[in-house]
Formats: C-alpha cells, sequence, structure tokens
C-alpha cells in the first residue's frame, strides 16, 4: 500500500530518543505546547497598536518603534503614539465617562471583577510575556496572580465608596446636609516601568474603579504588557473608552494631555524627576488635580485608599427638613 511503512507498524509506534535540552526538533515536526509557531519557520512578527475608544488602531502618523527583549533581541514594533492619538483617546475618555460614572457602584464592580477573570485564564501567556521583559521565572507567575488580586480589591471597593468617604454632616438648622464622593473624569496615567504588570494595573484599577475614565500612558520599553492587557480589557465587560492605551514617548505626549482643558486629573507616577516637574507646572493652566505617586512604590505592598481619594471629589448638598420641606413659613 502506497505510504507504508515497511518496517512494521510497531516500529513506527515506537517513540525515538527524546532530545537534549537546548535542541530544536526537526523541521517540520509540531511546535511544542504553548509555542507560537515551529522552529525554523519564519513566523510572525506582531506590531503592537494602541488601543482607543474600544478599538486597535494604529497611530496616526504611522509610526513604530522597536521593541526588544530582556536579552537584546528583537521582541515586536509597538505604535509610536502623537499628539493627535492623545487627543483621540481623550475624546474616547470623555464620551465614555457619562455612562460609566452614572453606572451603580455594584456594576461597575462586576466590570471590574471580570478583568480580573479573563487576566487570570491569561495566566500563563502573561507570564512567558512577563518572562521575556527580565522577569525572573519563578516570579512571572505569582506577578500576574498579584495583579488578579489586586483587581479584585479594587472591584470590591466599588460600591463602598460612598459609605467610606461619604458623610451626613451636623448642621445648626431645619436642613439635611450630606456629603457624596463623585468621579473626578478623565483622567491621565503615565505607567511605571517597574513591574510591568502588577504597576500597570495597581495606578488604572484604583482610577476606574472610582468611576473615572482614563488614558494611560503605557512604559516606553515595556509596550507589550500594556497592549496585552489592553486585549484583556477588550474582550471583558468594560465599555470602550473607559480605559485607552498610548505607546509610545511618555516625554512627546504627557505635555499635550497636561494642557488639555478636557483632561481633569493626572497620576505621574511612571514619570522621571524632571518630566513630572513640567507637567505639574502645565496641569496649574486648567486647574487639574495632580498625584504625585512615588516612582518607586511598592506595588506589591496592600494597597491604602489614597489613589482612589485622589481622583475623587466631594460634593455637599443641602435638603431642608419639616416645614421648610413641605413649603411652610420660609419655605419654597
Amino acid at each position: 500500500m502506497s505510504g507504508a511503512n515497511p518496517t512494521g507498524a510497531a516500529e513506527a509506534a515506537a517513540p525515538g530518543p527524546a532530545p537534549a535540552l537546548g535542541t530544536a526538533p526537526a523541521l517540520g515536526t509540531a511546535p511544542a505546547p504553548g509555542a507560537l509557531h515551529a522552529p525554523g519557520a519564519l513566523g510572525a512578527r506582531k506590531t503592537y497598536k494602541l488601543f482607543l475608544g474600544g478599538a486597535f488602531p494604529r497611530s496616526e502618523s504611522g509610526r513604530t518603534y522597536r521593541v526588544v527583549a530582556a536579552d537584546g533581541s528583537f521582541a515586536a514594533n509597538a505604535a509610536q503614539a502623537s499628539r493627535k492619538d492623545a487627543r483621540d483617546a481623550v475624546v474616547a475618555a470623555r464620551k465614555a465617562f457619562p455612562k460609566w460614572s452614572g453606572a451603580t457602584g455594584y456594576l461597575r464592580g462586576q466590570v471590574i471583577y471580570r478583568i480580573a477573570e479573563m487576566l487570570a485564564a491569561r495566566r500563563s501567556e502573561f507570564a512567558e510575556l512577563l518572562v521575556s521583559e527580565g522577569t525572573d521565572p519563578a516570579a512571572a507567575g505569582p506577578a500576574v496572580d498579584a495583579a488578579v488580586d489586586r483587581i479584585v480589591h479594587f472591584a470590591g471597593w466599588t460600591d463602598k465608596l460612598a459609605s467610606v468617604f461619604g458623610s451626613a454632616n451636623p448642621v445648626a438648622g431645619p436642613f439635611f446636609s450630606f456629603s457624596v464622593p463623585e468621579p473626578t473624569g478623565v483622567v491621565a496615567v503615565v505607567a511605571p516601568a517597574r513591574e510591568a504588570l502588577l504597576g500597570l494595573v495597581s495606578v488604572l484599577a484604583p482610577v476606574i474603579a472610582a468611576g473615572n475614565t482614563a488614558v494611560v500612558l503605557a512604559a516606553q520599553d515595556f509596550p507589550r504588557t500594556a497592549i496585552t492587557f489592553a486585549e484583556v480589557l477588550a474582550t471583558s465587560d468594560l465599555p470602550g473608552g473607559v480605559v485607552n492605551v498610548l505607546t509610545g514617548d511618555p516625554a512627546e505626549m504627557a505635555p499635550h494631555l497636561a494642557a488639555h482643558a478636557d483632561v481633569n486629573a493626572l497620576d505621574l507616577t511612571g514619570a522621571d524627576s524632571e518630566l513630572r516637574t513640567e507637567l505639574a507646572r502645565t496641569a496649574a493652566g486648567t486647574i487639574k488635580r495632580v498625584f504625585a505617586g512615588a516612582p518607586g512604590a511598592d506595588f506589591g505592598a496592600t494597597p491604602g485608599t489614597a489613589r482612589m481619594r485622589a481622583f475623587l471629589e466631594i460634593k455637599t448638598v443641602w435638603h431642608p427638613t419639616g416645614a421648610l420641606a413641605l413649603g411652610g413659613p420660609g419655605g419654597y
């Protein structure tokens, strides 16, 4: 019969010797589980795009830059965002703000928890990515687990903000006075380069948990982590535009965001000292809130509430009681 093995089926079924460690299988063999392509194949080099309004467009400038792995080898190309891309990100964030801020805390918590579920489902992929970026292989998996836990932590805060940060204020008169936390608006975040995944979710999760929308400037040397995480966001229940991710040089884009009148707040955690000074000075022109998170912060530590409080406004409401409320003397 054509194609039959003349030495017999038993010999064909017998396993051959295992290749030595570090030895690639012969061309034509199946790739190992989890491998992107068979050894010797050309493969498909990925160009990482931006994440704007729930979509993945290229930079309007058409520019890209080279991303290298920890060993110095070529890893990928990433889109180099421009000033126009930053403006588009702000437009998308502003458009998404009314619906996201107007959602109940419970609903926001469910959506953010779904992000944690989707990240956990891609644990091995993110661990492999972190290793290629220089994370110790033994620490990569726990780093992804810590990022998942961090997202779950802030998902649990969304329906407790009013109880913790709000108050009923005692007043001398027939009035009720309540102070209620509300989201600030559009927040521009300079992501830290340290702990590329855990650092990213640690600065982003409190912003959206508080009901804000975000424009994130990813760490320039680690755009793959940020955009791969954007893929997680895109496949979760998060509405488009709540989070927008720009890759490229923060020193090129951040000043434009700091001066943008429709950006309400800045998180400078990932900015160096020189850029921080410039951004803080520029932000004063439009009276933005500025959170100068420490660049050397320990993201593995239990997070406090400072990041959420930094991007909440406190609204105080007065309401008449008794005869005033019913339209009696002195009422309305």
